[in-house]
């Protein structure tokens, strides 16, 4: 059986509390062996480590404060990543970055805590999870403030040009999160894939969202991650075992897996 890892799944959604057992059974059939779950904040904390002691080896958290998480009580909601991430042990520092489509209001807050967050990283020698939507330039400006920092990561559900993935890699050991945006149908990923070298990509679902085509609209969930491959593979043209193989190295030494 090929072998996968989920390297960006929100296992830990309510949307997965009545059926996480056959989820989970269901992603380990179809070669799902590991899957990496990005934290958002204090309030869905509890949630993310209780189902990772209940699946040790098979689901691993991060620890970080999501952009769009960033509000009023932003320093508190800090000050709760920077304490776990002295208490507990994490694969990753995530979900973190910018969002400018939801809000601007805190926009300056968010670069702070994007910065600050990217600085945890380096010290503890973890990857990032970068979300990054509508702040492009701002988050290369704060890669550009912080390239001293020892930084590498992935950019989570990656939808930008070749030109946009190849400032990415500039800035070190990056990645592009390739989910199933690549399957619709007026996707540009395609032409960015076509391009870009497997041993830049890793595989991630974003469950339980963006589904990837046929269950495009319905709840995603990491078996799903077998028809991103599919997907990959056939814009490649290579064997779905080259992009199982080259995919899952890059996850398991990424995040140290």
């Amino acid at each position: 059986m090929l072998k996968y890892i989920d390297t960006h799944s929100h296992l830990y959604d309510s949307d997965f509390e009545i059926d996480i057992a056959e989820v989970t059974e269901r992603s380990k059939c179809n070669g799902i062996f590991k899957v990496v779950m990005p934290s958002v904040d204090s309030t869905t904390h509890p949630a993310m480590m209780n189902l990772a002691g209940s699946l040790p080896g098979f689901a691993f958290p991060a620890i970080g404060l999501h952009p769009t998480s960033v509000k009023d009580n932003w320093r508190q909601e800090l000050d709760f990543v920077i304490d776990s991430a002295d208490k507990n042990t994490y694969v990753a520092v995530g979900e973190i970055g910018l969002d400018g489509y939801w809000s601007k209001e805190f926009m300056n807050e968010q670069i702070t805590v994007f910065e600050e967050q990217l600085r945890l990283a380096s010290e503890r020698d973890l990857p990032v999870i970068i979300h990054s939507r509508d702040a492009t330039e701002e988050i290369f400006n704060s890669l550009e403030r912080c390239k001293e920092m020892n930084i590498r990561g992935v950019f989570h559900a990656f939808s930008g040009s070749y030109e946009t993935a190849c400032r990415i890699f500039s800035y070190g050991n990056f990645k592009l999160g390739i989910g199933g945006v690549i399957t619709f149908k007026n996707s540009n990923l395609p032409k960015v894939i076509e391009k870009a070298g497997l041993d830049k990509i890793l595989l991630e679902t974003d469950s339980p969202w963006l589904s990837p085509v046929p269950y495009r609209g319905k709840r995603n969930e990491p078996s799903y991650i077998t028809l991103i491959a599919e997907k990959i593979a056939q814009i490649k043209g290579c064997s779905i075992e080259e992009v199982a193989q080259i995919t899952t190295l890059n996850a398991g030494q990424m995040f140290k897996l």
